[in-house]
């Protein structure tokens, strides 16, 4: 069972990526694709997020305009502006319910008002399967304790991560 102690805070990346509105898509894919992200907030002045740019977003504006050969849009016209945030302070076991009922792969982290970091899938997934590797090297040392009854000679094996190779 997933720590009800781990927050999204413990998960996140720190290492942010935002957009400004007046950013030119050119610009937005460009830096998509150095970094190797699927999105990233868009903030206004006040470094509150206004919305938030994906490669989906990109895609299509970059389809429009591969045939006029002019990227003249901006963050601003393609961005999604209704954008779903999560606080530093929610459990990470809400968080991955939340997203097995949602499309959504890139989060960002709101507290105050402020983006304070970015979680996605993969810091989810993770924080889960460490927490599972604990569980499991838990149960597995309570099990050779003495007086336990774990038998010697089990075949059961394989800690997470553990490659088997088939002969």
């Amino acid at each position: 069972m997933v720590e009800k102690t781990v927050l999204v805070s413990d998960c996140m990346s720190r290492k942010l990526v935002c957009f400004d509105i007046n950013d030119d898509i050119a610009h937005v894919v460009s830096v998509l694709l150095e970094h190797r992200i699927s999105g990233a907030p868009v903030l206004n002045a006040e470094q509150r997020v206004i919305g938030f740019i994906s490669e989906k977003d990109c895609i299509k504006e970059m389809l429009n305009t591969a045939f006029y050969c002019d990227l003249t849009a901006t963050a601003a016209d393609v961005m999604t502006q209704a954008v779903q945030s999560v606080a530093p302070d929610l459990p990470i076991a809400q968080l991955a319910e939340q997203l097995t009922n949602s499309h959504l792969k890139v989060l960002p982290v709101v507290d105050a008002g402020k983006l304070v970091g970015i979680i996605n899938r993969s810091d989810v997934l993770k924080s889960l399967f460490e927490a599972s590797v604990r569980c499991h090297h838990q149960s597995h040392h309570q099990s050779h304790q003495p007086g336990s009854n774990h038998q010697s000679g089990s075949s059961h094996s394989a800690h997470p991560g553990d490659k088997k190779v088939i002969a």
